[in-house]
């Protein structure tokens, strides 16, 4: 109970405050009875030393210090009122109507019978999200989806909540691709090295994270929420209501970076190119990396001057259509079809080309001038993104999604095309790759020092965290109240020789400030061991020089076991079927399967890929075809997106002599790949499998 401590706090602040002064009063009497005269003052001056002096000094200055501590004490009490009168301001009071309906409730509550009302469970808590989630002025549901004009605030910039949800779809599309490109490899250390197993940047894992903390995850790949509208140049074009603006203020440059990632993200689907800006405007919004990155973006064209613009715009220029349907095809009852590329242009181009501008801005999808634009309306943009008219006092224009340099760098690095010579995927360079330190799990130090569980382990906590997380107890699950806790049990199974609290932080609530998360953390830890303690009685994780690790004594993981297994496959001297078919049987299903956390990505895929390796060696090794061919069948049933093990299966069929068979792989792979938004005419080059020659995915 709080009010006995509550009580004691006041008394001693009581004593403290009126002690002294009754003491002081008491014994010594006040400090100065009566003001020094001339001559007791040149008595002091010859003799300053004086028992009689130095009686007064010290009480003077016990009266100093009463002083400070009341002077003290009267501010933390000023404060504390003026917070309460604060929050009773802002505490909402019931309307009339509210009033009478909290009325009626009241009576038909003390009017029912005294049957026994069971309150619902408390709704399990959710991790806080890596960006916060923000309302324009719409109220959250009650449910907790947050409706369509909400965003998504994170570590340099803010988007709205579609552009949220394209660029969690096109980092899951990412790693599809990756998925789809990866070749097997011969045995090879159990520790993979993969250099196209670098996590995405932090800004895209945050936004991840908060899409995944308050809402389903999106229902394709290459698609959003349900509930969410399609992002196409359409609603980019609606988000400046004008046919053009120029963009001023400290936040202009951040809002066209949004805008140039919102253009870009709404036209990934199509061939078209989707924004045009001026060399000089790219250069500014980019910085250095413009050199590199702006060549790599889908659906970007730079030009010189903005008269080249009007190229474009013609119904001749291939892509024009961003329907991807040739003009000549379309309805004549549709109208003049979509709208045009996205502009963004440079202060000094828009005053040189006005007339032209002009012209253009009527059939874009939108306009951007990075400063004053005399031919149109200026815009006046903050830091976070709000909008007003610099000229007039019009209602205040929408907010705008301003992204800063780094943040719009790390957004678009999903959407931009591969560095011109990629590493080859699947295989290992002379070093680590630098993007995966702290990620990548070091398997032999797992083999050796954490022993799979025997038959005669008399350990009775397991951690399974192949297919849905659990941690169970002699056989039964334990109930984890925090999702968050239960994220860094699998984050500690997948790292065996522990995390510290940077690493703990920054993968399960990315892009918040690490200072604002250790308590965070240590709340979600104390409550897991708490609930470890009082059902196992054992401590599951260790806590030394700052580092957590889970207890290999107390507990067996089944991703253990499992690179054990594969550790045994790598190293054996002579590899046969049988090692290989230990490392398939020891995996059930994907890591943390159907959980979104963005950190798993890496390290689902590398696990993903030794069950692939398994499979193609098994297959490779296989004297009947059959076999072989049914080796292949279970491997796609592991990564349907596998490009490598399709074309296997489809030689493998037309060996056989069935070709039917083999267009029926075929064809189910291309609907794959269509469903998940990687069609050969999009902006990914992927080249379906032909008939009868069977070709690897050149992208």
């Amino acid at each position: 109970m709080r009010w006995p401590r509550q009580l004691m706090s006041l008394l001693l602040v009581l004593t403290l405050v009126a002690g002294p002064p009754l003491v002081l009063l008491s014994l010594v009497g006040p400090p100065l009875p009566d003001w020094p005269t001339a001559q007791q003052a040149r008595n002091w001056i010859q003799q300053p030393l004086t028992e009689q002096t130095l009686t007064a000094a010290l009480t003077i200055a016990a009266w100093l210090v009463w002083l400070l501590l009341a002077y003290t004490v009267t501010i933390r009490v000023l404060a504390r009122l003026g917070a309460t009168m604060s929050w009773l301001r802002r505490m909402p009071l019931p309307t009339p109507w509210q009033a009478t309906a909290g009325g009626i409730a009241g009576a038909a509550v003390f009017s029912v019978s005294s049957h026994a009302i069971t309150a619902p469970p408390p709704p399990a808590i959710q991790p806080v999200a890596a960006g916060t989630l923000e309302e324009t002025g719409t109220p959250m549901p009650s449910d907790g989806h947050v409706l369509a004009d909400a965003g998504i605030s994170v570590a340099g910039g803010w988007l709205p909540r579609d552009v949220a949800e394209q660029v969690s779809a096109a980092a899951a599309l990412v790693w599809l691709r990756r998925r789809r490109s990866y070749r097997p490899h011969p045995p090879g250390p159990s520790s993979r090295e993969d250099t196209d197993l670098a996590p995405l940047p932090p800004t895209v894992a945050a936004v991840q994270a908060a899409l995944a903390g308050a809402t389903s995850p999106p229902t394709g790949p290459g698609t959003a929420s349900t509930g969410s509208p399609r992002l196409d140049q359409s609603t980019v074009g609606r988000a400046l209501r004008r046919p053009g603006v120029g963009l001023t203020g400290l936040g202009a440059q951040d809002a066209a970076r949004g805008l140039l990632v919102t253009s870009l993200l709404a036209g990934r689907h199509h061939p078209a190119v989707s924004v045009i800006a001026t060399r000089d405007a790219i250069a500014g919004l980019l910085g250095p990396t413009a050199e590199t990155l702006a060549p790599r973006l889908p659906g970007l064209a730079i030009i010189e001057e903005p008269g080249q613009a009007a190229e474009f715009f013609s119904e001749d220029h291939p892509g024009r259509g961003l329907d991807g349907r040739d003009p000549a095809q379309r309805d004549p009852h549709e109208g003049a079809g979509p709208p045009g590329p996205t502009l963004i242009v440079d202060e000094a181009s828009a005053t040189d080309n006005a007339d032209t501008l002009a012209t253009l801005a009527t059939t874009s999808a939108a306009l951007a001038v990075l400063g004053r634009w005399p031919a149109g309306q200026t815009w006046q943009v903050d830091p976070s993104g709000r909008t007003h008219h610099q000229d007039s006092s019009e209602t205040p224009g929408p907010r705008m999604c301003v992204l800063t340099q780094v943040t719009a760098t790390d957004l678009l690095t999903v959407i931009a095309h591969p560095d011109p010579a990629p590493p080859e995927p699947g295989t290992s360079g002379p070093s680590r790759n630098p993007a995966l330190a702290g990620w990548s799990p070091q398997w032999e130090v797992t083999a050796q020092d954490h022993p799979v569980r025997s038959g005669n382990d008399k350990r009775r906590l397991q951690l399974r965290v192949l297919g849905e997380p659990t941690l169970l107890l002699d056989g039964h699950p334990v109930e984890i109240r925090r999702t968050a806790a239960l994220q860094v049990l699998v984050f500690l199974a997948a790292q065996p020789d522990g995390a510290d609290t940077r690493q703990l932080t920054d993968a399960i609530w990315p892009g918040l400030p690490r200072r604002s998360l250790t308590g965070r953390l240590y709340t979600t830890l104390s409550d897991l061991r708490a609930t470890i303690r009082s059902t196992a009685g054992v401590t599951l994780i260790e806590h030394s020089d700052d580092r957590y690790r889970l207890d290999p004594t107390g507990v067996t993981v089944d991703l253990w076991h499992f690179h054990h297994a594969v550790r045994d496959a790598t190293t054996t001297v002579t590899t046969d079927a049988t090692t290989w078919k230990a490392v398939i049987d020891a995996y059930p299903a994907d890591l943390a399967a159907r959980r979104t956390w963005p950190w798993l990505d890496p390290i689902r895929e590398a696990t993903r890929r030794h069950v692939i390796d398994a499979y193609a060696a098994l297959a490779s090794a296989s004297p009947d075809a059959r076999e072989a061919l049914a080796w292949l069948q279970a491997g796609i049933r592991i990564d349907p997106y596998n490009a490598d093990l399709h074309t296997r299966a489809v030689t493998a069929l037309i060996t056989l002599g069935d070709h039917d068979a083999a267009d029926h792989i075929r064809e189910g792979y291309t609907r794959r790949l269509a469903a998940a938004g990687m069609l050969p005419n999009n902006t990914d080059r992927t080249t379906a499998i032909p008939t009868g020659q069977p070709a690897i995915p050149t992208r």
